[in-house]
């Protein structure tokens, strides 16, 4: 494989002024009305894990739509008034009460856009009431498969990728730099059972087969005995899919146990978050991550990274931008459809491009029509120390695979739309 950086692309005049023309379009192209902070604001109500194992991924996605307001307003607004964001504290995993917030935010706070959840399971029941309601859910990491797919609704949207996209994205390279018997270590909720079950169909593809698995509760701290069991089938690769805190601990004690001398540690979705919290003896194996903040060439990221680090003192992260990419579909949808009625502003999103100043990829993403489900690009590579580009470099980049390529077909994905008449 080639040294080259694959996010090192050459930007041509052509697409310079095609990127120069899509923000001037964004900037100018919504009906805004000059004194908006005088009008009633739009409100958009996010329902994320602020504590527990989600917690820190959880406020970054809240960082993100923070920036998306600031410059949503600072360009005129939704339909010419202000945006404001609200939020609440849907736990790390209890459905209960991500409903009962999200109930909340609709009926009391009467807020016209619904955001959430980084966990799947409470973002499928947030997508329940807002389908009862008829209010915009944009969901903007919560990733188990049927949320825009077997149990899609009209007005639920994703930003993140299917865990099938990140099983094809990533599978190919599992067998080639670890080998091709896997053990899974997988957490036990939705988000678990699809993303291990796609990787069980790319391996199936690929010649991989799976020697063994555990599912391991949502906030495991002691990973002993999984990681007993896994050596055990002596496995090429002992396959990773636990996040957040369970990720850290699960990765931190493999190689406390000196696994990593003996199998490929690796796994599909990463997040710099987990690798921040890691001992740098930890940043190994290959994965796949959802958005980088190091691509050079590619319009915008650079002044997106600066934003956040301005606000924050570090690099934004995948969750940020999910953040940031959901906040600003919100305005979008409201501002191409010139109103805030739910299906008006449904049918708006079908296909729609995110301008490259919120997408912020090689490949535009957009909004496959007839499934709500985002198409974008995703980045495979390894965990590390320390990169090139300082103490948040923890990822090297090898290869960049268009979403279009992973995604599959719309009668694949299982979702039959139906809209309200």
């Amino acid at each position: 494989m080639s040294d080259k950086n694959p996010l090192e692309t050459k930007v041509s005049r052509r697409s310079v002024i095609k990127a120069a023309a899509a923000a001037g379009a964004l900037q100018m192209g919504a009906p805004f009305i000059g004194n908006a902070r005088a009008a009633e604001p739009v409100k958009i109500g996010l329902d994320n894990p602020l504590t527990g194992t989600y917690a820190a991924v959880g406020k970054n996605e809240m960082i993100g739509c923070q920036l998306a307001i600031e410059q949503i307003n600072a360009k005129g607004g939704i339909l010419g008034r202000p945006a404001k964001l609200l939020v609440e504290d849907s736990t790390s995993g209890d459905a209960g009460t991500a409903v009962q917030k999200a109930r909340k935010l609709i009926e009391r706070d009467k807020v016209s856009f619904l955001l959430g959840n980084v966990n799947s399971a409470l973002a499928m029941a947030m997508a329940q009431v807002a389908y009862e309601k008829g209010v915009i859910h944009v969901v903007p990491g919560g990733h188990t498969d049927s949320i825009t797919g077997t149990d899609c609704h009209w007005n639920v949207f994703r930003i993140c990728n299917t865990t099938q996209m990140e099983a094809y994205a990533v599978g190919p390279e599992l067998l080639k730099k670890g080998g091709k018997k896997w053990y899974f270590i997988t957490p036990d909720y939705a988000f678990g059972h699809t993303l291990q079950a796609g990787l069980e169909r790319a391996a199936a593809k690929i010649g991989a087969v799976k020697v063994g698995g555990d599912l391991t509760p949502l906030g495991t701290t002691d990973f002993s005995s999984y990681l007993i069991k896994a050596q055990a089938a002596k496995p090429d690769v002992i396959i990773f899919l636990t996040q957040g805190n369970d990720m850290i601990n699960a990765l931190k004690q493999a190689v406390q146990f000196g696994l990593e001398k003996r199998f490929h540690l690796a796994g599909a979705q990463q997040e710099l978050e987990a690798l921040e919290g890691l001992p740098p003896e930890a940043r190994i194996g290959t994965w796949v991550f959802e958005w980088y903040w190091k691509q050079p060439g590619v319009p915008h990221v650079a002044e997106f990274v600066a934003a956040i680090k301005k606000k924050t003192g570090r690099v934004p992260t995948a969750r940020t931008w999910f953040g940031f990419a959901s906040t600003w579909t919100c305005a979008l949808a409201a501002n191409k459809a010139k109103s805030l009625d739910a299906r008006k502003m449904a049918k708006a999103l079908q296909g729609m491009k995110l301008p490259p100043e919120v997408g912020l990829m090689p490949e535009q993403p957009f909004f496959r029509a007839g499934q709500n489900q985002l198409i974008p690009t995703l980045y495979v590579g390894n965990a590390q120390a320390k990169g090139p580009g300082g103490p948040d470099d923890l990822f090297n980049v090898t290869e960049v695979v268009k979403g279009t390529d992973v995604a599959g077909t719309l009668e694949e994905s299982g979702c039959k739309m139906v809209w309200p008449t």
